[in-house]
């Protein structure tokens, strides 16, 4: 069942408050309830306590014969009244405590009116024949269909005996229905309940979604300083608790951003000074004698000139300051695929052109060119194939070379990790092409991804997203 709770913080504060919210309904109405059911019932003693003196003080100078004449003209049902030798309520025990303090009260109020004894009873509505199926009459009006509706809770409520005793031994018996006990809910009221409750379950979205949108920009913004470290820092505006997880993101953006460039700066001083006495050595042996051991000390230094390169490239090819531009990816790939004799491009299909994302041009070109070196060097050729999907270019590159484990899909990422073990710099290369190419991809937004082909060999994708004007064009 822990797959149905929320996941989230502004969902679980929402589920909180929505569950406040019908506690509080339930609580409320329930106490509204109670009180309502008191209120009646001291209202009703009240009315009956009223009634009896309004009865006593007309009927007790009168005889018992002139009793029961004004009795019978005076009831009306519900509302019975009747005079008799014995009192309608024959139990003298009071049903509970409040029956008896009444009884004590109409006792003490009524004694100067010849009242001896006064008895008070609550019976129970017999059962009647429901009547809910009978079709409303068109032609009532809606006071007099309230009135009707208010005339049957009536009839259909508990009703309250008393029996109070004059001086001469008659008993005087009257009924009296108790106030119905009108529901906190019913058709007219549930709606504006569920409005009120909807309005504030609105209002809660609302005011979550204001709350957290700081706290989400923060989330997007630690993922973008993931995939590029360059990225512009947080604004440090809004709630302290965001201020301050703002102001701690900013620091470790900006200490590790120092961590990077000072190793950069280390790895391009080191390379660039590896030039001069790799420079000086090969003058010296250019002063050689032809001999095996020449040649081999030249391979050698070749070698060593390459991994200098290659590293200080890899060093410094974020610190090159170009501007972004508009670029059409579709001539770029076509460019690249036109200067190399094993690369065949599948641009000659409409839908692939006028694709464009905004970047910088070299920076572009170069991570192309990485990846399809990669491909035909592993592949001997590449294939390449554009399209766009939600918003992003998609440029597939297929080889037909031994693929990669799957075990070590993104291991190969990592700077100087070579899947081929030769130590032949022709073959296996230096590990970094498909680094710098992952890198220049996300630092645009988008990705580079490896997966091996059904039928063998390897493709590389790569992802940028589309300039928004050409999103909204492709959307249409």
């Amino acid at each position: 069942m822990r797959w149905l709770l929320p996941r989230s913080l502004p969902a679980w504060v929402l589920l909180i408050v929505i569950a406040g919210l019908l506690s509080i309904q339930v609580s409320t109405l329930s106490i509204v309830s109670r009180e309502r059911v008191a209120s009646n019932n001291i209202l009703d003693l009240f009315r009956l306590n009223d009634r009896a003196l309004s009865l006593a003080k007309l009927m007790y100078a009168e005889q018992p014969f002139d009793r029961t004449r004004i009795a019978a003209g005076l009831s009306v049902a519900p509302h019975v009244l009747t005079t008799s030798d014995v009192p309608a309520v024959s139990s003298v025990i009071p049903a509970d405590d409040e029956m008896a303090e009444l009884e004590d009260i109409i006792v003490g109020r009524l004694s100067k009116y010849g009242v001896q004894e006064a008895r008070v009873r609550r019976e129970m509505p017999k059962a009647r024949p429901s009547q809910n199926s009978a079709e409303p009459d068109q032609s009532v009006g809606s006071v007099e269909r309230e009135l009707l509706d208010l005339s049957s809770d009536i009839t259909n409520s508990d009703t309250l005996v008393a029996s109070i005793e004059f001086k001469d031994g008659q008993w005087l018996n009257f009924t009296m229905q108790a106030t119905p006990p009108s529901p906190v809910l019913n058709s007219d009221s549930l709606p504006l309940y569920g409005s009120v409750a909807a309005l504030v379950v609105a209002l809660s979205i609302w005011s979550l979604r204001r709350l957290t949108a700081p706290y989400r920009a923060l989330e997007s913004a630690v993922r973008r300083i993931g995939e590029d470290l360059k990225s512009p820092p947080l604004d440090e505006r809004g709630s302290s608790e965001y201020k301050s997880a703002a102001r701690a993101v900013n620091t470790m953006q900006a200490r590790l951003r120092e961590y990077v460039e000072d190793r950069e700066l280390l790895a391009a001083a080191l390379a660039h000074d590896l030039r001069t006495p790799l420079t000086r050595i090969r003058l010296r042996l250019e002063l050689l004698r032809n001999s095996p051991l020449r040649t081999a000390l030249m391979h050698n230094l070749a070698d060593i000139e390459a991994i200098s390169a290659s590293v200080l490239d890899f060093a410094t090819y974020e610190a090159k300051d170009e501007a972004s531009e508009r670029i059409d990816f579709w001539s770029l790939v076509d460019s690249i695929a036109d200067g190399n004799p094993h690369v065949v491009f599948d641009g000659a299909r409409h839908h692939a052109r006028d694709l464009v994302c905004h970047g910088q041009a070299i920076a572009l070109r170069r991570c192309v060119t990485n990846l399809v070196d990669n491909a035909v060097k592993y592949g001997g050729k590449a294939r390449l194939a554009l399209s766009q999907n939600d918003g992003y270019l998609l440029l597939a590159i297929d080889d037909s070379g031994p693929g990669i484990p799957e075990a070590k899909m993104e291991t190969i990422f990592r700077p100087f990790i070579r899947i081929e073990g030769s130590r032949n710099r022709q073959t296996g290369g230096f590990g970094l092409g498909l680094t710098i190419a992952r890198n220049i991809a996300r630092r645009f937004g988008g990705d580079v991804t490896l997966k091996n082909r059904s039928g063998g060999g390897l493709r590389a994708e790569l992802k940028i997203p589309l300039a928004e004007t050409t999103k909204a064009a492709v959307a249409k």
